[in-house]
């Protein structure tokens, strides 16, 4: 294994451990804790939660954190370029050629990285939705069926409520809605 493939494994599996906490210093975990037992006071939970990210600037938890408090407080543009942010990092974690082919069912559902790649994209989907940016969330969605054809992350359902908006459809039945999956594409 050469170098760079030896560092981007590295890299890659420090992301997928950051991404469920591991590898954050006490001091920023101490202050993402701090800030969540403040949730009541934003405005002095906000500057725990810039202190933490600035301390650990790559580290995926202190951006899941600042988003959750940006999108709790529907605070929703905030949260959407804390989303983009992390898309980036994730991104970048996952290598240059990630996305060229699509990553296959077991990483969609094991592997931490992809996982958190996906479920951001989707995320950022929603919120471009919510914000009224509806080309920039369809360019999400198109990305994220392409990524994701079997719908694990179940972005499919934001796609249905997506074209139906764009239909100018208004009244919902139980049958406008697939349980699961993407609709077959048109050639």
């Amino acid at each position: 294994m050469s170098a760079d493939s030896l560092r981007f494994a590295n890299d890659l599996a420090a992301f997928a451990d950051g991404a469920i906490g591991g590898g954050l210093s006490t001091q920023v975990n101490a202050l993402i804790t701090q800030a969540g037992e403040l949730r009541h006071l934003p405005q002095q939970a906000l500057p725990l939660l810039e202190q933490a990210r600035a301390a650990a600037p790559r580290h995926p938890a202190p951006l899941i954190a600042l988003y959750r408090f940006y999108f709790y407080g529907h605070q929703l543009a905030e949260a959407r370029s804390v989303g983009e942010d992390a898309l980036a990092i994730a991104r970048t974690a996952l290598g240059p050629n990630f996305g060229d082919v699509p990553p296959g069912d077991d990483a969609t559902l094991n592997d931490s990285a992809v996982r958190f790649y996906l479920f951001t994209l989707k995320g950022l989907a929603y919120l471009n939705m919510r914000l009224g940016v509806m080309d920039e969330a369809q360019l999400m969605l198109k990305e994220l069926r392409r990524l994701d054809p079997q719908d694990h992350v179940g972005g499919a359902l934001l796609f249905h409520v997506l074209t139906r908006h764009e239909k100018g459809v208004t009244a919902d039945t139980p049958a406008d809605y697939p349980v699961r999956g993407w609709t077959p594409q048109k050639s």
